[in-house]
């Protein structure tokens, strides 16, 4: 495989990541690559990502594809093919390594783990290969860090506190190796493509809000301002082109009459659209909690955009939370708890309920939805096989101007299980949202303006 071949493998799999990269950046990759070679990784590394990153939040999925198609060495590391370790000799020079900060032999002894402790299936059954967490969890770098900070005292200028921030630092690099390592004999043996599509975590845009850890989620918090941004500017050009409303045919035709009855300049009926009202209803149980969050944040951050914005949250019982979600800056590692420790959204048993929360929205905030109104339902459908209400739900959305339900799970998971998703877009118009990119696209579609 040629060096060409081998960038825009790499390049078709940083797109099917959502990176997108385009003929133009790839060329420019081509061009860093010939001027910058290989006899430098890391160079390499950053030459490429200069050209081919555009937007934050990228960088972690570009190095573990770049780990991928350009791999540190092929094959057994050549230590390994000569020299056994058991695991106290590897331990014992794991703490030199990490206690000089040696990054060459940290890289070894990474490669001698992942050989000595990470294979896994290997009696011909084909479905062998390496893994990091085995190799990890029979290292267990991070309990020799009293031999690791025994072996620094000889080196001044740190307190304790510093060095056991240090070792760790150095700890999380050597587990960073290894999965790098186990990565790559992985790939060998199974392929590049087939592991990026797998292995290669995607951009936050990409991730799902139902299977987002921690971590993920407040990557996901992250983008909200940036995305905010992108969607005010979208309907603000939006709302420029619908002021100019449509031709005046009557107009126009009297203004040709200066052109020999040609319509040169044609004339515009001109109105000015009114900001639409916004009215979220969000499931804020379990798992979908974060998609409702997420959203809820965005609303926040867009509310110039609207006249009104009312949020109301619910779980088996249905509350108001517009002044936890529009007043000030909402907190947003804080404000999924703040809804559920001072909003009365648990009446029962804390399991979803649409049917009790549309009948409570029904009876206690249906003046909240009018004709200029816009209204937005999150969650799942999943009502525990209780009843959907749907007649009520009809009723209460009838005065909207607008009504949409972005729903989280993938379609085909849909009326699976206790989900009533099918017979609730029955009433109201149903979309997959499962990450922030279909819900940017969502919002700046279906908004009216």
């Amino acid at each position: 495989m040629t060096v060409s071949d081998r960038l825009t493998e790499f390049v078709q799999a940083l797109r099917a990541k959502g990176i997108q990269a385009g003929p133009g950046e790839t060329v420019d990759a081509a061009e860093a690559l010939a001027v910058l070679g290989f006899d430098d990784r890391e160079r390499t590394r950053e030459g490429l990502a200069a050209c081919l990153i555009r937007r934050d939040g990228q960088r972690a999925v570009f190095d573990s594809t770049f780990d991928l198609f350009f791999p540190l060495g092929v094959g057994v590391p050549e230590q390994a093919r000569h020299e056994q370790v058991t695991l106290d000799e590897l331990n014992d020079r794991l703490v030199a390594a990490l206690a000089f900060d040696d990054e060459e032999q940290l890289l070894q002894l990474a490669g001698l783990a992942v050989d000595a402790f990470g294979q896994y299936g290997q009696g011909g059954s084909g479905t062998g290969g390496y893994s990091a967490h085995q190799t990890l969890d029979r290292v267990q770098p991070q309990t020799l860090l009293v031999r690791i900070l025994a072996a620094m005292q000889a080196q001044a200028g740190f307190t304790e506190r510093l060095d056991r921030d240090e070792v760790r630092r150095r700890i999380e690099r050597f587990r960073e190796l290894v999965r790098g390592e186990a990565l790559r004999r992985v790939a060998e043996l199974r392929g590049r493509e087939r592991l990026a599509r797998t292995a290669v975590p995607p951009t936050p845009d990409q991730l799902d809000f139902l299977q987002a850890g921690r971590a993920q989620v407040a990557e996901m918090r992250r983008m909200v301002q940036p995305l905010a941004r992108k969607l005010a500017t979208r309907l603000a050009a939006r709302r420029r082109r619908a002021a100019r409303g449509q031709i005046d045919l009557r107009r126009t035709l009297r203004r040709s009459l200066s052109t020999g009855g040609v319509p040169m300049t044609p004339v515009f009926r001109r109105h000015r659209p009114g900001r639409p009202e916004i009215v979220l209803l969000c499931d804020m149980s379990g798992s979908v909690a974060s998609f409702a969050n997420f959203t809820m944040l965005l609303v926040q951050a867009l509310r110039d955009q609207f006249s009104k914005v009312r949020v109301f949250a619910f779980v088996d019982g249905m509350d108001e939370v517009t002044h936890l979600v529009t007043n000030g800056v909402a907190d947003p590692a804080a404000l999924g708890a703040r809804i559920l420790s001072e909003a009365s959204i648990i009446r029962w048993d804390g399991h979803s309920d649409y049917g009790r929360s549309i009948d409570e929205f029904a009876d206690r905030y249906a003046d909240a939805i009018g004709p200029k109104t816009s209204v937005l339902i999150l969650g799942d459908a999943r009502n525990n096989n209780g009843d959907p209400r749907l007649a009520v739900l009809a009723q209460i959305l009838r005065p909207a101007r607008r009504a949409f339900w972005l729903n989280p799970e993938r379609r085909d998971l849909w009326n699976t299980g206790d989900s009533a998703a099918h017979d609730y877009a029955t009433v109201i118009e149903m979309h997959e949202c499962r990450n922030a990119r279909q819900l940017g696209a969502l919002v700046s579609r279906l908004i009216p303006v």
